[in-house]
């Protein structure tokens, strides 16, 4: 896909891997929707990067579908890509401290917003009969950690619904791609939503945002199912 002229959806697109991915696409060309819930940091951030600003909170099910049609609206109806990168880690208890309220955090931003967003969108991507949608899970959705049991199910949750998307909407031609990140230097998991500073030998999000645009780039042909980021020497 050629990204020049795209209408491109990145939620989470205020900081982070959702920021870095915004500001290539637009530099490639793209019309981009950025989401986060902090309106006063969002504005900024699209301000500085180019961006439409959209302040919405996908962990809010019930306005999911009535916001996703505010943005196709915003687009002219057409959306060419999506990015699920909106993402939460929790308190990340161990097991015998976890509380039901833990899961609903986690699962309600995580799996059930990201997976009533995208099925918001879907029947524009239908009547396409095209489009990218590229959902950012973990290397936690591959394997589980200790203090994990939350945050690495939703993720594993997300691979599954990947993989599921995958064999639903082949034959519509929307390709569908799963990113694993390892650690990145971002602003997840921080309860200010300060980003850190970048460490030479941990991944920042440029190598995200860089396998995401590349990802997306492929001609329409083919697809990547799935990728997974790792730091070549982080010890």
């Amino acid at each position: 896909m050629n990204l020049k002229n795209a209408n491109v959806i990145i939620t989470g697109g205020s900081s982070g891997i959702g920021k870095e991915t915004a500001k290539r696409c637009v530099e490639l060309g793209a019309k981009v929707l950025i989401t986060g819930r902090n309106e006063e940091k969002l504005e900024q951030v699209a301000d500085e990067i180019g961006a439409i600003p959209f302040p919405f909170d996908i962990s809010n099910i019930d306005t999911v579908s009535d916001k996703a049609k505010e943005i196709v609206q915003l687009l002219d109806g057409k959306v060419d890509v999506l990015v699920n990168n909106a993402g939460v880690g929790g308190d990340f208890a161990l097991l015998g401290e976890i509380e039901a309220a833990d899961f609903d955090l986690v699962f309600r931003t995580n799996v059930f917003g990201l997976a009533l967003f995208t099925q918001a969108l879907l029947p524009v991507f239908r009547e396409q009969k095209a489009g990218t949608i590229i959902n950012i899970a973990s290397t936690a959705g591959l394997k589980g950690f200790a203090r994990g049991t939350v945050y690495s199910a939703s993720k594993f949750a997300v691979r599954s619904m990947t993989q599921s998307w995958q064999a639903e909407l082949r034959k519509d031609n929307i390709r569908v791609c799963l990113v694993n990140p390892s650690a990145v230097t971002t602003a997840f998991g921080s309860k200010d939503r300060a980003e850190r500073e970048e460490q030479e030998k941990l991944l920042s999000s440029r190598e995200i945002a860089h396998s995401i645009v590349s990802v997306i780039e492929m001609d329409d042909r083919g697809f990547v199912p799935e990728i997974t980021i790792w730091a070549t020497n982080p010890f």
